[in-house]
């Protein structure tokens, strides 16, 4: 994709997060994409591309009353949304389509009609993980944390501290589920869940969704809200066996998609301001911080704990308070992307001041897969 040819127009979540009883998962996606256009002052049939997971394409289309040029059904997991920018992006490029909504929508704890996740039993992970007592992502993201914590001499103590940072950021936002300090001792004092990981170490269960708008750079002067350009996008996927990966230390996919997407947009490390890095567990910034090049290798559990990533220090992390205390309703990516448009558009409630870039990193699965996109709210 070539630099700042496409921009975002609408992005909105749902008009409530948390827990929504009365809402189903359809009617999540409904509520996120129509709080997106009006954002961006538009009406369903003005759209013509769409893209979505969780749901199909046909259905959200079918219930918005969307007759689409172009589709995307691309599931892979969290990341799913980061995913749906980058072909959205290719597909307004190539003339596919002019203006596309990206929806997503999950009734995660109140489980109001939703679609069955797996593994189902005959998937890879069914047959060869499931049966040897994997339950679920806190028994399956143990496999490689702790060889992490092995080779990397990381600590306890080093894993929670990420849960204490990201509950500053989230202190100072009014739509956070929790907004409370806590120290590293409250997070080692936690229930456990599966070594190394206490509950607070471990995602939010809630009831949300979000929606973004794009469309051409040209067409953006248009619309009412300051258009987020799009300067980089990658992705990639690696195994959906945890227990097949290459590294345990390391993501291959991480890797592959940051790499494309930096290189794409031209821009160093040093010419970033404002960092997502999706956080469904403690230790998977500290995975992102290193795959994306900001730290070598073992040195992002001291980065964060020298407060760098915190209130006040040069980059800041996960500034909505992240998927440990912001929302986590089953796929992330959607929220970690409106962060860091809210960023750009300088409207966050803890905003970045002078922001101009923000890189946003999502991951599917348990490392199964990976997106990346670099915003900027000028052209550059």
């Amino acid at each position: 994709m070539k630099p700042n040819t496409i921009a975002v127009v609408g992005a909105a979540e749902t008009t409530d997060l948390g827990v929504i009883p009365g809402l189903s998962q359809i009617q999540l996606h409904a509520d996120a994409a129509l709080n997106a256009m009006q954002d961006a002052g538009l009406k369903a049939t003005d759209i013509d591309g769409i893209a979505t997971a969780g749901e199909t394409p046909n259905t959200i289309a079918h219930y918005l009353g969307i007759t689409p040029t172009w589709a995307d059904g691309t599931s892979v997991g969290g990341c799913s949304f980061m995913l749906h920018v980058r072909h959205a992006a290719a597909a307004i490029n190539e003339g596919l389509c002019n203006t596309v909504l990206i929806t997503h929508g999950e009734s995660g704890k109140s489980r109001v009609a939703v679609t069955p996740r797996p593994p189902f039993p005959g998937s890879l992970t069914g047959q060869f993980e499931a049966p040897f007592g994997v339950a679920g992502p806190p028994t399956q993201f143990t496999i490689p944390v702790l060889r992490y914590m092995k080779t990397y001499g990381i600590t306890e103590e080093q894993i929670a501290m990420v849960s204490v940072v990201q509950r500053e950021w989230a202190g100072r936002n009014p739509r956070a589920t929790f907004k409370t300090p806590i120290t590293v001792a409250d997070v080692l004092s936690s229930r456990m869940i599966a070594y190394p990981f206490r509950i607070l170490m471990c995602c939010l269960v809630t009831d949300g969704g979000g929606a973004l708008i794009l469309t051409s750079a040209e067409r953006a002067q248009d619309f009412p809200r300051k258009p987020v350009y799009i300067v980089g996008t990658g992705e990639s996927v690696e195994s959906p066996l945890i227990s097949q990966m290459a590294d345990f230390t390391s993501s291959r996919a991480f890797r592959v998609s940051g790499k494309k997407a930096f290189d794409e947009s031209c821009i160093k490390h040093g010419d970033v301001d404002h960092l997502m890095i999706y956080d469904a567990f403690a230790h998977l910034p500290l995975y992102g911080l290193e795959d994306l090049g900001f730290c070598k290798p073992g040195e992002a559990a001291g980065f964060i704990g020298s407060r760098a990533t915190a209130p006040g220090g040069k980059l800041p992390l996960n500034t909505n308070g992240g998927g440990l205390s912001y929302m986590h309703s089953g796929m992330y990516g959607m929220y970690a992307l409106q962060e860091s448009v809210r960023q750009m558009r300088g409207i966050a409630a803890a905003q970045v001041e002078g922001a101009k870039i923000s890189v946003c990193h999502g991951v599917g699965g348990m490392f199964a897969a990976s997106g990346t996109i670099i915003f900027s709210n000028e052209k550059i």
